[in-house]
């Protein structure tokens, strides 16, 4: 086994050596053969976990989180629910359920979410029926192996010491801010992730740095259309913008600006 560990939704698991991860959208999957992804995969090797993040920034309840989810995915694959169950793993806590598939379909489907805080994370196993006694005990082990991180490992920081995600390639901000009066005052990120996860980032890592959030505006939000952070160390003081990307074929931004000492 080998550990995985999510930089932004904070998060590690322990996959098979000859799995791969493959990331779509918001959605982390782990397989041993990589095109089981596809729609139309009729190969043998089906057995599939995947994990997607989401950030609750309004707080909803994790039933009401829960219900949507199943539901969703319920219509997606034509199946009948059944009643939920209690789930706790990795110190948080949710729901899972077995979804049955029409008998037609050669397929099983298990979906299960888990609330830490605001980080709220789905998943899904699907696999073949025929392959269960096999594929089911590796899939709980991996599974079971969750654990949320107080910090991650491998991140970059500025000459400021404000924590980035590795590979975030820097941008100029006046190609979509306007009006800087003073361009040394500022910089900017592109992020192949969603402001959700950006989130969890800063408000767990951002401590590990010694930076204090002393202020906080999450997305979505009936008062931006970004999600805005306030950070003081010392007498130094940030405010970091997290951008959504204004279509699937732009990127996220982190945009930080600084103030003068006085």
């Amino acid at each position: 086994m080998i550990d995985f560990q999510h930089k932004f939704w904070g998060y590690e698991i322990d996959i098979p050596e000859d799995w791969t991860h493959k990331t779509f959208q918001d959605i982390d999957g782990f397989a041993l053969d990589p095109n089981a992804f596809e729609p139309d995969y009729e190969g043998a090797h089906l057995g599939q976990i995947l994990i997607r993040g989401e950030w609750n920034s309004t707080d909803q309840t994790i039933d009401t989180l829960w219900n949507q989810h199943i539901t969703k995915l319920s219509v997606m694959m034509g199946a009948k629910r059944v009643g939920s169950a209690p789930w706790q793993m990795g110190g948080a806590s949710g729901f899972e359920v077995e979804i049955l598939l029409p008998k037609q379909n050669r397929k099983r489907l298990w979906a299960g979410i888990l609330e830490k805080g605001r980080v709220i994370l789905h998943f899904t196993v699907l696999h073949w029926k025929e392959t269960r006694p096999d594929f089911e005990p590796l899939a709980t082990k991996v599974i079971s192996s969750l654990r949320f991180m107080d910090k991650v490992s491998q991140i970059d920081t500025t000459a400021l010491g404000i924590p980035i995600p590795t590979h975030c390639p820097s941008i100029a901000p006046a190609q979509f801010i306007d009006d800087i009066k003073d361009p040394s005052l500022w910089q900017a990120y592109e992020v192949n992730n969603n402001v959700g996860a950006l989130q969890a980032f800063y408000l767990r890592e951002a401590k590990n740095y010694d930076w204090e959030i002393v202020g906080y505006s999450p997305f979505p939000s009936a008062e931006l259309g970004f999600a805005r952070l306030e950070l003081q160390k010392g007498e130094k003081q940030v405010t970091l913008g997290l951008m959504p990307a204004e279509s699937k074929k732009e990127s996220s931004r982190i945009v930080i600006k600084h103030y003068k000492d006085d």
